[in-house]
């Protein structure tokens, strides 16, 4: 097996592959080091908005985070003491880019083209995280701009802000934790926003010695106390999906909050957003507005449109000269660049195959025409109120099912998604999707592809997510067979409540799991 990525998901994936007995295994990750987003994602102010107990994983607690919601420098250490934990170092391929990605229909594998060499697999798990590949506008003008230009998820260090001009451009969660951070540093600051953000108060404090002891000595306490974070979150999903309207209330908060920071009506109806909150992510700062109302910031309420040398013109016509333009324009989400190294069995990459439809895959992790290659965090799994650890340990246990099936079938096979089965769970999430704020709230958002529809966002609890990827259901599954082979008899095997009995060339009889039943399906083999 391969596994392309060494954040969250890929570690995660690596551990459970380890638990379920599974070696023979490697994570190719292009950088040198592991972490993913929080490796690569190293900008002043860097933290998480999803506390601490809650964005970790459940069978890997840390007792001693020092912060309720951490910074960028404990999560990466947390994801380097999991991989030195669970002895996934030999596993790793540093500096190993993936290039291509081709089906071999003929030998039922995966051939793998990297920076490193080459490699096959019988199955490969693609981690390679929505928030990955930087998003950085198309303007005109910007190549000749005489000063530096850099994205936040790839800060230039070398490169002092201190006494510089600086236009900072999007005001999503990484400018608002940028702009406090370097506005004291620079001479003059100016924050092009296109679309202003709703802010709620950071509740964020040191956790004291005394709870991390508690927590060390008695693991119970930290894991009610996950509970507890857990337990809020799941209570306020129908909010979000069912009944946006009772998000009015915590729009009032926000505008309490804004309120008490920024004194000045004119800035303050720059600020204000014109859509439903929770419409786009929902920011949480201290400092933000405070920050925005210094002498030195000017904030122009209009996206950023062409570069004239040094001067940076807004879509309103507001110029500035500055001395480096830091873009804080999120990332390549739903146009996902892995996805053009990735080859099926038609021939086709995931890109050219979703160009008409959009994204989609069968619960969040399988593509009808890719045998055998799944993904970790896929279309319509992302959350906006919740811990995506959460939604990872979900498809975790998809992935884990997944290997025990294969391995159940016996002999050389696949599975590849039903294109009807891609297409009902697709229409299925859709259906949910129209009655949430994230379709109604009247903003344009990441959430949202070019056309409009939400292939990102997961329309439910993570509850319901954990209870529809406990199994795979092989009828919504495609068994192949390598040409050729002969009859296999796999006998009868136990995997968890789902039964394998006789194989031969031709037909399959698998178990069908759903949660709590075990029925008997006839699988036709395909070529």
């Amino acid at each position: 097996m391969a596994v392309v990525g060494s954040g969250f998901g890929g570690l995660g994936a690596a551990v459970r592959l380890r638990r379920e007995g599974v070696t023979d295994f490697v994570v190719l990750e292009r950088a040198d080091s592991v972490g993913g987003t929080w490796r690569d994602n190293s900008y002043p102010g860097c933290a998480c908005d999803v506390p601490s107990h809650l964005y970790s994983f459940s069978f890997a607690p840390n007792p001693d985070w020092p912060r309720t919601f951490s910074g960028q420098e404990h999560i990466r250490a947390y994801l380097e003491h999991v991989t030195d934990v669970f002895g996934l170092r030999p596993h790793l391929r540093l500096n190993c880019e993936v290039k291509r990605m081709t089906w071999d229909g003929e030998r039922l594998c995966w051939d793998i083209e990297t920076s490193g060499g080459r490699l096959s697999a019988d199955v490969v798990v693609s981690a390679t995280g929505p928030l990955s590949d930087p998003r950085i506008p198309g303007i005109p003008g910007i190549d000749s701009f005489p000063g530096k230009v850099f994205h936040s998820a790839r800060w230039d260090h070398d490169y002092d802000l201190r006494g510089k001009r600086v236009a900072m451009v999007g005001t999503g969660a990484s400018a608002a934790q940028i702009v406090p951070e370097i506005q004291p540093q620079v001479a003059h600051l100016t924050l092009f926003q296109r679309t202003a953000p709703w802010v709620l108060p950071r509740v964020d404090r040191a956790i004291s010695g005394v709870e991390r002891w508690l927590h060390r000595r008695l693991p119970v306490t930290a894991q009610a106390r996950r509970g507890f974070l857990w337990g809020i979150r799941e209570l306020q999903v129908q909010a979000f999906t069912k009944h946006p309207r009772e998000l009015g209330l915590v729009e009032q908060m926000a505008k309490r909050n804004m309120a008490r920071a920024v004194k000045d009506p004119v800035l303050r109806a720059k600020l204000t957003p014109d859509y439903r909150i929770g419409c786009k992510r929902i920011l949480l700062s201290n400092t933000y507005y405070p920050a925005l109302t210094r002498p030195n910031v000017d904030v122009v309420a209009s996206g950023l449109a062409e570069v004239d040398g040094s001067t940076v013109i807004a879509a309103d016509g507001t110029r500035a000269e500055v001395d480096a333009i830091v873009f804080g324009t999120g990332f390549h989400v739903t146009d996902l660049p892995i996805a053009d190294r990735v080859v099926g069995a038609d021939g086709r990459t995931l890109a050219e195959t979703w160009a008409d439809s959009g994204m989609k895959s069968l619960r969040g992790a399988s593509a009808a025409g890719f045998p055998n290659w799944m993904t970790i965090i896929g279309p319509n799994t992302g959350l906006g109120n919740s811990s995506m650890i959460l939604m990872i340990e979900s498809q975790l246990n998809y992935m884990a099912d997944f290997v025990r099936q294969l391995g159940a079938l016996g002999g050389r096979a696949a599975l590849d998604a039903r294109p009807g089965a891609v297409d009902a769970w697709n229409r299925r999430v859709q259906d949910r999707m129209r009655r949430t704020v994230w379709n109604t709230g009247g903003c344009t958002s990441w959430y949202l592809d070019a056309d409009g529809r939400n292939t990102t966002i997961w329309p439910g609890t993570t509850t319901e997510f954990r209870n529809v990827t406990r199994r795979v259901n092989l009828a919504e599954y495609e068994v192949l067979r390598a040409p050729g082979a002969g009859a296999h008899e796999t006998g009868t095997t136990e995997t968890g409540k789902t039964k394998t009995g006789t194989t031969k060339t031709g037909t399959t009889k698998t178990g069908t799991t759903e949660t709590g039943t075990t029925e008997t399906t006839k699988v036709e083999a395909g070529a």
